[in-house]
């Protein structure tokens, strides 16, 4: 795996639906290093704190290898790097092979999988394209949320590799399945063996104990 892109932006304001938003989501390449910190990375902002940033999403990765899908399921030719609200393009990052809690060294900065990215609203004002939520949720490869764990630097170009591998067998891309589709068997154990993983977001495990709790509730 190697960094195709780094992607950073400014918040931006905009009208959808009638009323003014104010987003970081349209991040366009730079051909600098970025310094990626603690809580995000250095000139890169986000305009919903709630929702984006901080220890759990500090840093967030799309892979380089979903561009030609989203193309073709957009019939968008000119998607580009950072369209998705990543801050690195990243080839052949595999949601399936990746794990919650993996440790993944990103130029000098080591990083942890945290959880999925859950697209929102501004998803579909980047993308232009209203179904884009639906669409992105379906297709079960959303990125992946980092938390820091060393400071360092990175660029494009630069090698990204899995220094330590989890020991269990909750991927990002099954653990966002799982939790999404209603077709998904066995789903309550893959959301229970999350919950024990000590490296899931807090939003997550939240989500999680709240979607069992509903199930046993309707067990009831």
């Amino acid at each position: 795996m190697k960094i195709i892109s780094t992607n950073i932006s400014k918040i931006k304001t905009v009208v959808y639906n009638g009323k003014e938003v104010k987003t970081g989501i349209f991040k366009t390449p730079t051909n600098e290093p970025v310094v990626i910190e603690k809580l995000n990375i250095i000139g890169d902002e986000q305009a919903d704190l709630v929702n984006h940033g901080g220890v759990d999403k500090a840093v967030y990765a799309f892979s380089h290898n979903h561009y030609d899908y989203w193309r073709r399921m957009l019939a968008n030719e000119d998607l580009t790097s950072g369209i998705f609200g990543e801050n690195f393009t990243i080839s052949d990052l595999d949601e399936a092979n990746i794990h919650i809690g993996d440790h993944i060294r990103i130029g000098t900065a080591l990083l942890e999988v945290s959880q999925p990215r859950v697209p929102c609203f501004k998803l579909a004002i980047a993308l232009n394209n209203k179904n884009s939520l639906k669409l992105f949720t379906q297709y079960y490869c959303t990125g992946i949320y980092f938390r820091v764990i060393e400071q360092g630097v990175a660029k494009t170009g630069d090698a990204v590799t899995i220094e330590k591998k989890a020991a269990h067998k909750i991927s990002v891309k099954k653990l966002f399945q799982a939790f999404f589709d209603k077709k998904y068997v066995g789903y309550e154990d893959v959301l229970l063996e999350a919950l024990t993983l000590p490296e899931l977001a807090v939003e997550w495990q939240e989500k999680l104990k709240k979607k069992l709790a509903i199930k046993v509730e309707s067990a009831k």
